[in-house]
């Protein structure tokens, strides 16, 4: 979860400082290319206005020349009101275009020329407006005749109209180069605006599965949560049970070893009597003994005393027996566990191959299914105790009247655990006595063979060794069913568990 946390935060911190470089770099872009626009607009604006300055004056001179020559030709006077009105207007027209080309500063206008050309035309219309005036038209037509007039307007319109043809083409140039810098500028705002939207989508998927990674991190823990309960649970239900077993062992022994140990002191009580009698008798001395006397003592040798050292023999051999019968259940507490693969199908066959001729010999059989399970991690040696207990449990109880029927069954249970069903049809167990007959020294049933009451308790006590349980179904006459939990994976278990 730590590096996870990191590798969020240095997506984000990534993702941010990209998402910024690229909002700067639009914002720089946007005012450079701003600033470009600004700066052609600002030269298309100044080149219209040379442009148009040349314009009006090439306009207010022909308009003048039309007047003059019109006055001249036709002697009107209404011909003079376009020529005095366009005579007005050229000084201001052409402090217009001086002010249009100082500012623009790049045009080369040949100013000085022009005003030169400008006023001599002036000039010459005028006198020639004036002879008019005087009466002396032909004179003044004359005049108009002549090239100089002429040429002079043509050198002005030449001039003007070069000036003219020269912004017409630096105004459509610097009109398709607004209309670059515009087309870049909106070009780039979309492509940034992209660049920035698919940063925030990444942005945004990081987030997402950051969340996605806490949901399912806080999942996790709440399932270790609810585990680590249930499994404390479980853990402290087995210490209670097993408490209650091992108050339940400590009573059981203490009876059953309390049992040889007051015949033994009962015996020892009737020796020393038995005792009495013969030291009377050996210790007479040649004294007369009365038949009584004699009578009691050899009954003391002949009956009371080997009576008494046999019960005492058969006591100790008792405890002998479950002195041994405690100390192999505790050894198998504490030997160690090998965990190893096996095949469960060839185990339970080898093991009952052990009880196959007693079976088979009186009419009966041995069935084995295993249903396809996973491969068993277990301790074999201890399984091998397990069900060879239970088969020689089968053969030893099995019902007089019929021949056993022994069948085991093996099936999954979901992924960590098989069942196992041990099936005879013996003798049977009582319903009362299902839990007790796990009991250590515990038997039920017509006690008519041998047996110290300790083989079911030392297969339950191998079955939990291997985190199993072991239960049993069973009706007095009607066989038993012995059914065996265990998980596929012991070394798994023993991690899990921390045993």
């Amino acid at each position: 979860m730590p590096f996870a946390q990191a590798s969020f935060a240095r997506s984000s911190l990534l993702m941010l400082l990209v998402g910024s470089a690229i909002l700067v770099g639009i914002v720089l872009s946007s005012f450079f290319l701003a600033a470009n626009t600004k700066q052609y607009f600002e030269d298309v604006v100044q080149l219209r206005a040379v442009r148009s300055g040349a314009a009006d004056l090439v306009v207010l001179l022909q308009a003048a020349e039309t007047g003059q020559r019109g006055y001249l030709v036709t002697q009107d006077d209404a011909f003079l009101t376009p020529y005095n009105e366009a005579v007005s207007a050229l000084p201001k027209a052409r402090e217009r275009l001086h002010a249009a080309v100082a500012a623009e500063g790049t045009v080369q206008v040949p100013m000085e020329e022009l005003d030169r050309l400008i006023d001599d035309k002036a000039q010459e219309m005028e006198a020639t407006i004036d002879l008019g005036r005087k009466g002396d038209f032909a004179g003044a037509v004359t005049v108009v005749k002549g090239a100089y007039g002429r040429q002079v307007m043509e050198n002005i319109t030449a001039i003007l109209s070069k000036v003219i043809s020269e912004m017409d083409e630096r105004v459509d140039t610097g009109t398709k180069e607004l209309n670059s810098s515009a087309s870049s500028l909106q070009w780039f705002t979309i492509g940034g605006g992209i660049v920035i939207l698919l940063v925030l989508g990444g942005a945004i998927t990081i987030v997402s599965q950051h969340v996605r990674e806490l949901q399912r991190a806080r999942s996790e823990v709440e399932e270790l949560n609810a585990s680590l309960e249930e499994r404390v649970n479980e853990r402290t239900e087995d210490l209670i049970q097993a408490n209650r077993e091992i108050q339940r062992y400590a009573y059981i022994v203490s009876h059953d070893l309390r049992a040889p140990l007051v015949n033994i002191m009962g015996f020892t009580s009737e020796l020393d009597a038995t005792l009495k009698a013969v030291r009377t008798f050996v210790l007479a001395d040649g004294e007369e003994l009365s038949e009584s006397e004699i009578q009691e003592a050899r009954l003391a040798v002949e009956e009371d005393l080997p009576e008494a050292i046999a019960f005492i023999r058969t006591s100790t051999k008792k405890m002998d027996a479950l002195i041994n019968a405690i100390l192999k259940i505790s050894r198998d507490g504490r030997r160690e566990l090998k965990p190893e693969r096996i095949n469960l199908k060839d185990l339970l066959e080898t093991t009952a191959a052990s009880v196959y001729h007693q079976v088979n010999d009186a009419g009966g059989e041995v069935t084995i299914a295993v249903e396809s399970t996973r491969s068993l991690v277990t301790d074999k040696f201890s399984l091998e105790q397990i069900f060879g207990n239970l088969f020689d449990n089968a053969v030893k109880y099995k019902h007089p009247d019929r021949p056993l029927t022994l069948s085991v069954k093996a099936q999954p249970i979901g992924r960590a655990a098989v069942r196992i069903e041990v099936a005879d049809n013996g003798r049977g167990i009582a319903p009362e006595d299902h839990e007790r007959v796990f009991e250590l020294f515990r038997r039920s049933g017509v006690q008519d063979k041998p047996g110290e009451g300790i083989g079911l308790a030392h297969v339950r006590s191998l079955v939990r060794n291997l985190g199993g349980e072991i239960t049993v179904t069973s009706t007095l006459g009607g066989g038993a069913t012995f059914i065996i939990r265990l998980p596929t994976d012991l070394s798994q278990y023993v991690r899990s568990h921390g045993s």
